[in-house]
């Protein structure tokens, strides 16, 4: 059924479902079609086990018809939205779906696709088969991307618990020691970060908030142990605060870029509290304050010599130790292969 027949169809079923029922005049005027097609589309509804009857009235010439009366009971009288979609509107829904590849395969695809799928008939015809070209406005990368193949159940339960607010035991492989864990978690929220899927969880015993990437997930289940959203809690801020997934205590840095990565540190935001101050040598120097060591200092690493830490003394002597380290690595590499 093409989009300006299903409004025909749901208006239609609209008139049919006044007290008063509607008369062959009053749907040909209503739903703009002539005579004949009225009696197809009556003809149509019948056959899709809709109860129509038509009924004299009184005093009238003409027959009313109607839905069946016990059946109204069960479907009340219908509104058809107006749904005046902008193409804007259209096009940035079509490119957030493109977005969702995190979850292909899940109950979420599915009812995201079933929601495109209605939405679709409420648009002009072939509107949406013309933006194929509108996805090269816009191309959802997948580089970086994580495979959630075979997790479709997990993301699934995961998403149930947080909307049924159920706290679930879990194994969980963690990737700085290598090993395989048993928890008890509230599960909050899920966010994305560079093409990864990770969520917000509250360790049921300890209370204290964790990150979680989903694919280390081994084993979930949802107990029948209920838990309170933490009112404190604001994953916004959170993720705002810190410098990538991993949050812990506050951390304020200085560091020196030079001039020719000047201009690409001044293009971003690093940090929701942050200055750059710019050197008469091109270079700046960029202050910030921010969470997350670990994260802070691997990309400060990734800028080579072209980033140097002023402050703090602590994280700079870090970095030293580990470039140290990692030529040591290169000696040795180069023995071998004497």
């Amino acid at each position: 059924m093409r989009g300006s027949n299903l409004r025909k169809f749901l208006k239609a079923l609209d008139l049919l479902s006044k007290p008063e029922g509607v008369t062959i005049d009053e749907l040909q005027k209503e739903l703009e079609i002539d005579r004949r097609s009225v009696y197809r589309q009556i003809e149509f509804i019948e056959s899709l086990d809709f109860p129509i009857y038509d009924d004299k009235i009184p005093f009238e010439k003409k027959k009313r018809w109607k839905l069946e009366g016990g059946y109204l009971k069960k479907l009340p009288n219908m509104k058809i939205p107006d749904i005046n979609l902008t193409i804007s509107e259209i096009i940035a829904l079509y490119l957030l779906k493109g977005e969702g590849r995190l979850y292909k395969g899940t109950d979420i695809d599915k009812a995201l696709n079933s929601a495109f799928a209605k939405i679709k008939l409420f648009v002009p015809d072939g509107l949406f088969d013309k933006l194929n070209k509108v996805k090269t406005l816009l191309i959802p990368s997948s580089k970086f991307a994580k495979d959630y193949s075979g997790k479709e159940t997990t993301i699934d339960s995961l998403t149930d618990a947080i909307f049924q607010k159920k706290t679930c035991r879990i194994r969980y492989h963690r990737f700085y020691d290598d090993r395989i864990k048993e928890y008890r978690i509230d599960p909050l929220n899920f966010f994305e970060n560079d093409g990864g899927l990770y969520i917000f969880v509250r360790k049921t015993n300890t209370n204290e908030i964790r990150t979680l990437a989903v694919e280390r997930i081994k084993k979930l289940e949802i107990t029948n142990s209920s838990f309170e959203y933490p009112e404190d809690f604001k994953p916004d801020e959170l993720l705002n605060s810190s410098f990538d997934i991993i949050y812990d205590e506050p951390i304020e840095v200085k560091i020196w870029f030079s001039a020719g990565q000047s201009r690409y540190i001044k293009e971003r935001k690093w940090a929701k509290e942050q200055s750059i101050a710019e050197q008469k040598d091109g270079s700046i120097i960029l202050e910030m304050k921010t969470s997350g060591w670990f994260d802070v200092k691997k990309w400060i690493m990734s800028f080579g010599t072209d980033a140097k830490v002023l402050e703090p003394k602590e994280l700079r002597e870090d970095i030293i130790k580990e470039l140290k380290a990692a030529a040591n690595n290169y000696k040795k590499q180069k023995h071998l292969n004497v």
